[in-house]
């Protein structure tokens, strides 16, 4: 139970950027150290985390430590992945009005912008190699951020209507472009 809470207080507190930006930490620590979960259950976990309300780091911890010990494991998990950010946050309430207006806070914290999109960039290319993004499908995803960033669809919708396809494609499709 300890080990639960060690490693996501760790990935909570050595991680900025938020919950995608904690995806190679979390692999790191949970599938190459500890073998908790797979390559390709972690990226279904972060497909179901995604899809669910919350905070998405805190979903995917919860959903490996109830895997790991039920109920007690998914509370430890998110109480030791919510535990570092809370910290910091107070920490950084308490004192923000006295450094707000100085300027090597505001280049530090520029500094950090470029360095939080490469770590939110490393999953992204990591999830498309395991969800076997090729030259051949690798326009729904490109469709799917259009769809999203530049006419404003729902990305609700398109989490759903990317599901149903995948499954009338599996289902009444495959073999239909398989024995072609």
């Amino acid at each position: 139970m300890f080990e639960l809470f060690k490693t996501f207080f760790q990935i909570g507190f050595f991680t900025i950027g938020g919950g995608y930006a904690m995806i190679p930490l979390i692999e790191q620590k949970v599938v190459d150290e500890k073998h908790w979960v797979g390559h390709d259950e972690l990226l279904d976990l972060i497909a179901v985390a995604q899809s669910c309300p919350g905070i998405f780091a805190v979903n995917i911890s919860i959903f490996i430590g109830n895997k790991r010990m039920g109920n007690k494991g998914a509370f430890v998990s998110a109480i030791g992945t919510c535990l570092p950010s809370f910290l910091c946050i107070l920490a950084i309430a308490l004192v923000f009005q006295q450094f707000r207006e100085n300027v090597y806070v505001e280049h530090f914290f520029r500094g950090i912008r470029p360095a939080v999109v490469a770590l939110i960039a490393l999953p992204v290319f990591r999830m498309a190699k395991s969800a076997k993004i090729n030259r051949y499908n690798v326009w729904i995803p490109l469709v799917a951020a259009f769809l999203i960033w530049m006419l404003g669809v729902s990305p609700i919708f398109v989490v759903l209507a990317a599901g149903v396809s995948g499954y009338v494609y599996g289902k009444y499709l495959k073999d239909d472009f398989v024995n072609s």
